[in-house]
């Protein structure tokens, strides 16, 4: 949106131009993006931006073919402005620690850095992102701090003023996948389940079901390997959906070196042990009347490898990301016979000992955009990320590459035969919405959350009992948590 720009931004209009469905845009797609010389020489218009190669493969495109680019022009992006993408790897620790290096180095381009929900935080606290409460137009902040999902604005805030330092691209929520007509076929009722998630020991059962009855290899596919993913995300929803939580309860998540240490605690471990019993059936440190339902290949997947069996039709059930409705749901796919909800449960919220844990569970994840305060070009990155703030834009993000809007309320209002699939479960991404559990995105998240896959990823694979790699954490986690309050 250019600086001439008048009223807020726009809502979509439906015949400014005509967009192609979602294509199945993933973080494998190996889409590669023409990045021109970003360090030398670049034309005077060219803004620079890290992203996947999920985010790259959709960025520009040929001829008349859709793009984020277009959309952004579209959008009133001053079109002397083109954004080029610095492609990067899409593992979020490895980004963040490029991104950690672009910055201290002082180092630009990058003009606009694209951080993950999870350690956008620490950049702010550094002075390492330009505050865009500050320099933002009034009646696009109003827009933004209005419309967006409040729980991914939360991440792109300072934790102690609460201006805005980062914009969300698109917030991400998890979502367990199943196919709906095996799941009925294997005489299980799933009418109720997208969102009234059933109990884990009734969804495992029907998985081990309709996965004997189909003949196939996998029940449930998930992320288990020891990488950020299992900490922000596959394990905080089974431990919450236990009534399990880190810190005790969310209160606790965003205020480091003074809250309790909770992942010692018999809900944790019995979470842990539900996910052994699912790996390796009866064995020892397990729970009774949980059936063997995954392969025990989960500890090194992360999530294309979990997609890949789902996808190709070998696996009942999946734990992914809204991407992967907009990859499996199309006709060409499972069409409606793909089954989509927030996570099972085992405790609900009135049993749970902790505030806002137990009952059903969606992770928060998606990624945001920082302006880089290093940049010669901060002007117009500003005007990318105003322009950013679009619905119509967002609208493109979504059908091109399956990514949530912030505006989640554009799920609901868009058509699923201009938008793709996703927009048919609108329902299930407003239920997960309300019950997205974050990552604790404190200053000290990188370096806690390493010491909780990796733990993790060792009871599950049986290394260490559940009680022994918890109770290892909790020491590790009180020890981090000291140093802060020793550093104050």
């Amino acid at each position: 949106m250019g600086r001439d720009s008048t009223g807020p931004p726009d809502r979509p209009h439906r015949g400014r131009r005509s967009f192609l469905k979602a294509a199945s845009v993933s973080t494998a797609a190996g889409a590669v993006a023409v990045t021109g010389c970003l360090g030398r020489g670049r034309s005077p218009g060219t803004v620079v931006m890290t992203a996947a190669s999920d985010i790259a493969g959709i960025m520009h495109s040929d001829g008349d073919e859709p793009s984020i680019q277009q959309a952004l022009w579209d959008a009133g992006l001053d079109e002397d402005i083109r954004v080029e993408v610095q492609t990067v790897v899409s593992s979020s620790a490895q980004r963040m620690q490029t991104t950690q290096s672009a910055l201290e180095a002082g180092r630009a381009p990058p003009d606009i850095h694209m951080m993950d929900s999870g350690w956008t935080v620490p950049f702010v606290l550094r002075e390492q992102t330009v505050n865009l409460t500050e320099r933002f137009p009034d009646d696009t902040l109003q827009y933004v701090n209005d419309n967006y999902l409040e729980a991914i604005l939360e991440t792109a805030r300072h934790p102690q003023t609460g201006d805005l330092h980062a914009l969300p691209l698109f917030p991400d929520l998890g979502f367990t996948l199943f196919r709906r007509d095996l799941i009925e076929e294997a005489g299980y009722d799933t009418s109720g389940w997208g969102t009234n998630p059933p109990r884990w020991e009734e969804f495992a059962n029907a998985v081990r079901d309709a996965r004997d009855q189909a003949g196939l290899d996998y029940g449930l596919t998930t992320q288990a390997a020891a990488y950020e993913g299992l900490s922000c995300c596959t394990f905080n929803e089974v431990m919450t959906t236990w009534g399990g939580a880190y810190y005790g309860g969310v209160d606790n998540l965003f205020t480091a070196g003074d809250r309790p240490i909770t992942v010692d605690g018999e809900r944790v471990i019995d979470a842990i042990r539900m996910m052994r019993a699912f790996i390796e059936g009866e064995a020892e440190n397990t729970l009774d009347q949980y059936p063997q339902i995954c392969p025990s290949a989960i500890v090194q997947w992360t999530e294309q490898q979990s997609l890949a069996p789902f996808s190709a039709g070998n696996a009942v059930s999946n734990r992914n990301w809204s991407y992967a409705i907009a990859e499996t749901g199309t006709e060409e796919a499972f069409g409606e016979n793909l089954g989509v909800m927030t996570r099972p449960y085992a405790v609900s919220r009135q049993e749970a000992q902790y505030q806002d844990v137990g009952g059903t569970a969606a992770a928060l994840g998606g990624w945001n955009l920082a302006v880089s305060p290093f940049s010669n070009r901060e002007e117009e990155a500003l005007q990318v990320l105003e322009a950013f703030a679009n619905e119509e834009v967002m609208l493109t993000v979504f059908r091109l590459g399956g990514f949530l809007p912030p505006n989640l309320d554009l799920v609901a209002e868009a058509d699923p035969s201009d938008v793709g699939p996703v927009a048919r479960y609108a329902d299930v991404v407003q239920s997960a919405s309300e019950t997205a559990i974050p990552r604790p995105a404190t200053d000290l998240w990188p370096e806690q959350s390493a010491l909780i896959f990796q733990a993790v990823n060792s009871a599950y694979r049986g290394a260490q009992t559940p009680e022994a790699a918890m109770n290892d954490l909790a020491q590790e986690l009180e020890q981090s948590e000291a140093e802060v309050q020793d550093g104050n």
